[in-house]
């Protein structure tokens, strides 16, 4: 069937290079609304990492039963509290801003009727003490982020509000969940341009070298630029589906170009060896139009299937994060696997018809697939070939040492601390809870459905827990809602009520884990529901240890029948299974060292929140697993086809990864780039994420690879193609059996 595509795609190239430039074309104008309609930013939306729990379900009463409106703050400073011109100044803004349709109330100290001599009225000034001349004024505005309703009050507050009350202040500053968001996400477009642009420069010039020629070099870059447009409107698709997170855009955008460069990278240095072997001697400007189709049917037939096989284990990899419950966790997985099938149709069908039609230019170099049966890499596997067992139990030990840092693993769910130190949202809300203790962010939430006289008296027992600073009063959310699902809860019984509770440090701090945790297991006699940021990483972290066993099943077992089908073996899938083990817990031990306990924050340009961010262990054990697979594949795929010409397995192996090595080593240092460019953003979680597979990449093709595989295979000798004789005629029915290159080498005219 490759052999046929690889035919069809070689004889109508033309058809097939317009028909993807089409589409590419599409898919930018369609993502990024350059047809006029909105575009995949606008659609993207941020919060917190949440799965089914108590948490979920106290928000859900909360959101049902709580009919408050989004605020926008003016935070402004420098004022004198007695100059009578600012209170009038500041009262004409309030005027202007009531008068916006849509808007709720709207507070400041100086609107307030008892100003200045009423206690409340001070609550919106800066400790309320006059002496810190600050003070906000507060807009309930709309309850749809970046609705038209806050977009009005927006402009008033950036316009008229502050020309009125500029001159008696020194700076004016405004902030809200709205702007947040628009920071998050703009961010993520920044951080997306930056790694792009660190990523496609550095990887053309990498495989400028492996090729030794711009045009060879440029066919999987141009592969990678049509699977970034397959990714985007794949995305852009998935929006109107599921809610996605501005964090899925990068994160998957980066796995599409870098897996579209690797397959590029084996497909184009395939058909350079195919050509050589078909037409050996051959100038380039007399090949026959024969002779290109075999080498392009012969490179999809070999390396295509290795590109086949390596998407089928990558996109089961990703499919197995669709187990969890998390909607951020399962929308990172379902667009993950329509993006690796984006790399994987690209592979199969852009990079072969490019390759027939510069097949006379390519022709002119020799490349990575011009390896000699002697080198760099065969020497290396000679001198782990003479003490196998011992360098196996030295790189299994480094690993594992490697690997020690991730028994201390902390999860984190952070908030605002995404964004980077600097940015504008991220201060303004860190000085709002510093400055005005009173509308500090509570740090644990629970809803409580009881009369109010005991939730009260409750509320009062809480505030004598050492760890709680202070217990705000009691809110009356109303009856119990009849559209939410809660468990516990009595459609029938009493009123809800809200009780917020501040704890030393921040909502991730130990002091918050812990009362959270006490409130989540406590039964004060009525139905309570616990949220809160650490609330939710308890949900979070619950849900997936729930189904984590589920997930390990399928992406391992389906991994182990790919992998007999094409080697026959159950012991080269077992091994390959455990190493990914090890390797990838080395990559989050890594991990848990740079970002949980800030080493290195000085190089990588951040500020360690004390965790690592509660998705990306699952990110890393899905996209690593996923990675480390297409390595496994690549170099199997070359020892494989030796032993079936009849050459024994020590040799085989030597061989293979001389033959091999070029190709392997050279995709890894462009993941590697690829990554490091996306741990440039600022964005901490891609940051993480980009440091997590450059490092696991790194490890995986260079001491997994390049050592403990050769060294294993060599301990195992004949041992690494057993099988049960069950399985060997299972094997010999529906498993890949033919790893040379099908196409017959005839007498033709030179």
């Amino acid at each position: 069937m490759l052999l046929r595509l690889g035919r069809h795609a070689t004889r109508h190239r033309v058809a097939y290079v317009v028909a993807w430039v089409v589409l590419v074309v599409v898919g930018f104008a369609t993502s990024l609304g350059l047809l006029g309609g909105p575009s995949l930013f606008d659609r993207l939306e941020t919060g917190d990492i949440v799965a089914p729990g108590q948490a979920t379900q106290a928000r859900d009463l909360v959101t049902a039963t709580d009919e408050s409106a989004l605020p926008l703050l003016m935070r402004v400073e420098g004022v004198d509290f007695t100059d009578p011109e600012l209170t009038l100044a500041v009262r004409a803004a309030v005027e202007r801003l009531e008068a916006i349709e849509g808007v709720g109330r709207v507070s400041s100290p100086m609107s307030h009727p008892g100003w200045p001599r009423a206690p409340r009225a001070w609550a919106l000034v800066g400790d309320n003490d006059p002496e810190s001349g600050r003070f906000l004024i507060v807009v309930e505005a709309g309850t749809e982020i970046g609705g038209a309703v806050q977009r009005e009050v927006l402009g008033e507050l950036r316009g008229p509000a502050s020309y009125f009350i500029a001159p008696h202040a020194d700076d004016i500053r405004i902030g809200g969940t709205g702007l947040l968001v628009d920071d998050i996400v703009g961010q993520i477009k920044t951080d997306l341009a930056v790694g792009e642009g660190v990523a496609l420069p550095l990887s053309l010039l990498l495989m400028i070298v492996v090729f030794g020629g711009f045009v060879a070099a440029g066919m999987p870059i141009v592969g990678a630029i049509a699977s970034i447009s397959g990714a985007l409107a794949m995305l852009f698709g998935f929006s109107w589906v599921i809610d996605l997170d501005a964090t899925v855009v990068n994160i998957v955008t980066v796995m599409g170009l870098a897996l579209c460069i690797d397959y590029g990278l084996l497909l184009v240095s395939r058909f350079r060896e195919e050509l050589g072997r078909v037409a050996p001697g051959v100038l380039p400007a007399d090949l026959t139009p024969q002779q290109v189709e075999d080498a392009v049917g012969g490179a999809v037939a070999t390396a295509g299937r290795t590109v086949f096989f390596s998407a089928v284990i990558v996109g089961i990899s990703l499919s197995g994060l669709m187990v969890f419950e998390a909607p951020v966790v399962r929308a990172i997985g379902a667009a993950g696997v329509s993006v690796v099938v984006v790399a994987l149709a690209v592979a199969l069908t852009l990079v072969p018809a490019l390759c027939a039609l510069g097949a006379r230019r390519l022709g002119r170099r020799r490349g990575a697939e011009a390896a000699p049966d002697e080198g760099l890499f065969s020497r290396l596997a000679r001198r782990v070939q003479r003490r196998p067992g011992l360098t196996t139990v030295v790189s299994v030990a480094v690993l594992l040492g490697l690997a020690w840092p991730a028994l201390d693993l902390r999860l984190n769910a952070s908030g605002v601390e995404l964004l980077p130190p600097r940015a504008e949202q991220r201060v303004f809300f860190e000085e709002l809870d510093r400055d005005f203790p009173l509308l500090a962010t509570p740090t644990v939430t629970v809803v409580a459905q009881a009369p109010r006289a005991e939730v009260e008296a409750w509320a009062d027992e809480l505030a004598g827990h050492p760890l709680v600073k202070a217990v705000q009063p009691v809110e009356r959310l109303g009856p119990p809602p009849s559209d939410v699902e809660a468990d516990g809860l009595d459609p029938e019984g009493p009123d809800l009520h809200r009780v917020d509770l501040l704890t030393a440090g921040g909502s991730m701090d130990d002091a918050a884990r812990d009362v959270a945790a006490e409130l989540r297991g406590t039964d004060p006699g009525f139905p309570t529901w616990t949220a809160g940021q650490a609330a939710s990483l308890a949900d979070f972290t619950d849900s997936v240890l729930e189904r984590a066993p589920w997930a390990v099943l399928w992406i391992a077992g389906a991994t182990f029948v790919l992998l007999f089908l094409l080697t026959g073996s159950v012991v080269i899938p077992v091994k390959a299974l455990l190493l990914n083990v090890v390797s990838l817990g080395a990559s989050i031990g890594i991990l848990v060292w740079i970002f949980q306990d800030g080493h290195l924050s000085w190089l990588l340009r951040f500020e360690s929140v004390g965790g690592v961010e509660s998705v990306i262990p699952l990110l890393v054990l899905a996209f690593g697993f996923g990675l480390s697979m297409d390595y496994e594949v690549f170099l199997l795929a070359r020892i494989i086809e030796l032993h079936e010409q009849g050459i024994d397995d020590d040799t085989a192996v030597r061989l293979g990864l001389q033959r091999s090595g070029r190709i392997i080593t050279s995709a890894a240092m462009i993941m590697v780039i690829v990554f490091s460019g996306f741990a440039a953003g600022q964005m901490l979680i891609i940051k993480e994420t980009g440091v997590a597979l450059a490092v696991a990449v790194f490890i995986d093709a260079t001491l997994v690879r390049m050592v403990v595989v050769p060294a294993t295979m060599t301990m195992l000798g004949r041992w690494n193609w057993w099988a049960p004789r069950w399985l060997k005629r299972v094997h010999a029915r529906v498993g890949v059996s033919e790893h040379g290159s099908p196409v017959a080498l005839e007498d033709r005219p030179a």
